[in-house]
């Protein structure tokens, strides 16, 4: 059952209008409490936040935070210093090792039929070159039908770039297509789509794998691999990883790497000049999780967590992913050391590593503190964007409905009118790192905030940069996390974890922490 707040507490929950930039007397409240009037008043208003001059250091100074890198090394130095400054105490706990690897310049120029500066960018961990380097392009073609057919046409690849990916027919945004395209041009677009996806799935099934047709284009000895995956919206590219370890793999925008792609098939000669940068540390270097800490002064051994990841993908800037949840869970801890200085139990913040690699920091350092994991209250996540949080599911714990309606009507309405809650919802099986909790039926929940515009325009992007970010929303988010901290940690009863109880309904297990790039 979904139900809205208002649903569970109506007569709590009275209207309070939303004031940001001024302070609010105790009676616009359905609580008297001198704590969540302080949150309000200081995480609320333009003067009193520090989200966004918090974010501009972290996004535009320090930049994306790539696990292994010297950015993520200089983002954990920074919070720990933020913190240190609130006199809030912090340690970096290594959880395990990664491959240190820095990025520097990439540049790619079309030279040939014609002169254009593509857009595009070395994918992370991948080799650089010696220098510029200029080399024509060929395409790796739909339609091969046995692995036969592939070791002829790579066999011919020798010093040359391959542009590996299926093109886009079109790098218009759907949203675009569907306002202004006929119903006859979008069928067309959806049909023919559909046909050549297929035709490059039995492709790469006839070969083999991608894995093995990257290897083999390395052996052949290509000189580079040219990727391409849009995001389904204007100017929006996924960046991850390099899919080769010998040469450098390299994304281009949607629009470009058409171009080129088309410019090969059509035998026109395009040719390429990049010149990209980057280092390897030849070894393992080891990875932290931050951890920050309040102490309990009643119920010390119980705990409260704030947790986000602090790692990102580098397309970007790691804005929206996760910056804006750093950023959120570090004012909030503000403005607990401000307002709420002896909690009544432990407020733990966790600035988790390696996210992006499948929750390893989380996963790794829920299974090395089960004395936290046993005695949690419950622990708060964000992930997902920059909006305002409207939507919390309780995971399938019976017993958590009741906290949050209790929470919910002391927090004011301006903040919760917004969030609709799932209760008692299904555990999920995958997404960020309260999942670390969940599968030790721990009562981890996500502060969700709108999805589908996350998933199109910032997740994994290269436009996840600060001016994505929506400040109203984040002090929002910022002081609704901050309130919840407060008012589990002081909740006289413990949350009830029994797991709600379905027909197929499997709990979501625990994986043997991964400690190493190698997977060890």
């Amino acid at each position: 059952m979904r139900v809205l707040p208002t649903a569970l507490a109506a007569s709590a929950l009275a209207a309070a209008p939303l004031l940001a930039a001024s302070a609010l007397a105790a009676q616009d409240f359905a609580t008297d409490d001198p704590v969540i009037i302080g949150m309000w008043n200081e995480g609320m208003t333009d003067e009193n936040s520090q989200v966004e001059s918090l974010a501009q250091v972290l996004l535009d100074s320090i930049g994306p935070r790539l696990t292994g890198s010297p950015a993520l090394a200089a983002a954990q130095d920074w919070v720990t210093k933020t913190y240190a400054e609130w006199g809030i105490e912090t340690e970096l706990e290594e959880y395990g090792t990664w491959m240190g690897w820095t990025r520097g310049i990439t540049h790619i120029d079309l030279v040939e039929p014609r002169i254009r500066t593509l857009n595009g960018m070395m994918l992370s961990w991948s080799p650089g070159t010696d220098g510029p380097l200029t080399a024509e392009v060929v395409a790796m073609p739909s339609g091969l039908s046995s692995r036969a057919d592939f070791d002829t046409w790579v066999a011919g690849v020798e010093g040359k770039f391959v542009a590996y990916s299926l093109p886009e027919i079109s790098c218009r945004a759907p949203e675009s297509w569907e306002e202004y395209g006929t119903p006859e041009s979008r069928e067309r677009l959806a049909a023919r789509r559909e046909a050549e996806r297929n035709a490059w799935i039995e492709t790469i099934r006839a070969v083999g794998s991608q894995g093995a047709i990257y290897q083999a284009i390395q052996d052949a000895g290509a000189v580079g691999v040219l990727t391409g995956r849009w995001s389904n919206g204007w100017g929006a590219n996924k960046v991850f990883s390099s899919p080769t370890d010998q040469i450098p793999g390299i994304h281009l925008s949607c629009e470009d790497y058409g171009l080129v792609h088309r410019l090969a098939t059509n035998d026109q000669g395009p040719v390429i000049r990049l010149h990209a940068e980057s280092s390897f540390t030849g070894e393992e270097i080891p990875q932290y999780n931050l951890i920050g800490t309040i102490p309990g002064t009643e119920l010390p051994n119980e705990y409260v967590l704030l947790t986000a990841h602090l790692d990102s993908w580098d397309g970007g800037s790691g804005a929206t992913d996760n910056g804006s949840g750093t950023i959120m869970m570090m004012e909030a801890m503000r403005l607990l050391r401000a307002h709420y200085p002896n909690p009544r139990r432990t407020i733990i913040v966790a600035h988790w590593g390696a996210e992006e690699q499948g929750l390893i920091g989380s996963g790794a350092w829920a299974h090395d503190h089960p004395e936290v994991v046993d005695n949690l209250q419950a622990a708060f996540n964000q992930d997902n964007g920059t909006w305002r949080i409207d939507f919390i599911r309780m995971q399938g714990f019976l017993g958590a409905g009741e906290h949050f309606g209790r929470w919910f009507s002391q927090i004011p309405a301006a903040i919760t009118q917004h969030i609709e809650l799932d209760i008692p919802g299904i555990p999920e099986t995958g997404g960020s790192d309260h999942m670390s909790f969940i599968c030790h039926q721990a009562a981890g929940f996500r502060l969700q905030s709108n999805y589908p515009d996350y998933r199109q325009y910032t997740w994994h992007t290269d436009i996840d940069t600060w001016d994505k970010l929506v400040f109203d929303d984040l002090r929002n988010n910022a002081t609704l996390a901050a309130m919840l901290a407060y008012l589990a940690s002081e909740d006289p009863v413990r949350m009830e974890t029994r797991p709600r109880q379905l027909d197929g309904l499997t709990w979501p297990s625990c994986r043997p922490p991964r400690r190493s790039m190698s997977g060890n």
